[in-house]
């Protein structure tokens, strides 16, 4: 295979309109006949979009950034951008690719990650893959399989009619086949899938409670692990520590409050969960470059009518 991948290109994918999700099913009638255009399932490659993997039927290798991992009907796992991949040694393997560029969609990502299951499967497990050896990824049974199914065989009819609202539509069964993957995965078995999922719970804990006053101690006790082996998880997932990602959550939460209301400053920055108003401003224009007060006169034109 290729020492230096080649790089899947969106705009082959996503058609004339550009509209960032598609589908593509391929099914192995041959072990090199491709499937559908621009088929690089045997190709050493990578994305500059995501790719949720699902297994329908038949076995096979995935070659994943220098290492092979079985794969079997069932089988479900996310390829983010600028990950190498490839299957080989296809045995009537049937899969669909679901292609998309979550930088694009505006996906409700703070309300998705308040499930553990997707903060485990979407944000975790591709980053513990190898290091768990596949043991992490999500494994459907038969009907939530079928019922998979059913929803990318819905996603695939709208890319192929394209009638007028197939983005909409595109987008609403994205979501629901992420939520109900998301869920499928909080039933995991493997001991793997069960470490992922309790840090998966902290990060879900915090979305859903940002306001209030965490410390690690909390946040270790819910993720029931040590607390060097927890912020070493944490951070390798969401590439901040634990405390970094609750301010910056607070942060986000206190942006909406200024653009969407008149309330006073002082009392976004408590009720977003900091204590001191002087600190909430200090840490909002290090991560905006501007102060509160300046951030909301550059949206008044957003806010809310009175």
């Amino acid at each position: 295979m290729l020492h230096d991948p080649f790089i899947a290109d969106g705009q082959h994918y996503f058609g004339p309109s550009g509209y960032p999700i598609t589908i593509r099913h391929v099914v192995t009638v041959s072990e090199h006949e491709p499937s559908h255009p621009h088929d690089l399932t045997e190709v050493e490659h990578a994305h500059d979009f995501c790719e949720l993997a699902i297994i329908m039927g038949g076995r096979g290798l995935h070659h994943l950034e220098g290492t092979d991992f079985p794969i079997a009907a069932g089988d479900v796992f996310l390829l983010q951008g600028r990950q190498r991949h490839y299957f080989h040694h296809r045995q009537q393997l049937e899969l669909y690719n679901i292609m998309y560029d979550p930088t694009r969609l505006q996906l409700p990502e703070n309300e998705l990650r308040r499930i553990p299951g997707y903060c485990a499967m979407f944000l975790l497990e591709p980053a513990y893959r190898r290091h768990h050896r596949f043991a992490s990824r999500l494994h459907l049974r038969r009907l939530a399989l079928a019922h998979t199914q059913q929803l990318v065989t819905r996603m695939d009819e709208e890319v192929k009619k394209n009638l007028p609202g197939h983005e909409a539509a595109l987008r609403a069964l994205l979501l629901e086949l992420i939520v109900f993957l998301s869920r499928a995965y909080t039933e995991c078995d493997t001991t793997e899938a069960h470490a992922l999922l309790r840090v998966g719970a902290v990060i879900g804990a915090l979305e859903r409670d940002y306001a209030r006053a965490w410390t690690i101690n909390n946040l270790i006790k819910i993720a029931h692990m040590s607390r060097s082996h927890f912020m070493r998880v944490f951070r390798r997932a969401t590439g901040q520590t634990p405390i970094e990602y609750l301010v910056r959550l607070r942060l986000q939460k206190a942006m909406e409050c200024l653009r969407q209301s008149d309330v006073s400053i002082t009392t976004i920055a408590m009720d977003v969960g900091f204590n001191d108003s002087n600190y909430f401003s200090r840490q909002f224009k290090n991560a905006n470059g501007i102060s509160p007060s300046q951030y909301r006169n550059a949206h008044k034109d957003v806010l809310t009518p009175g």
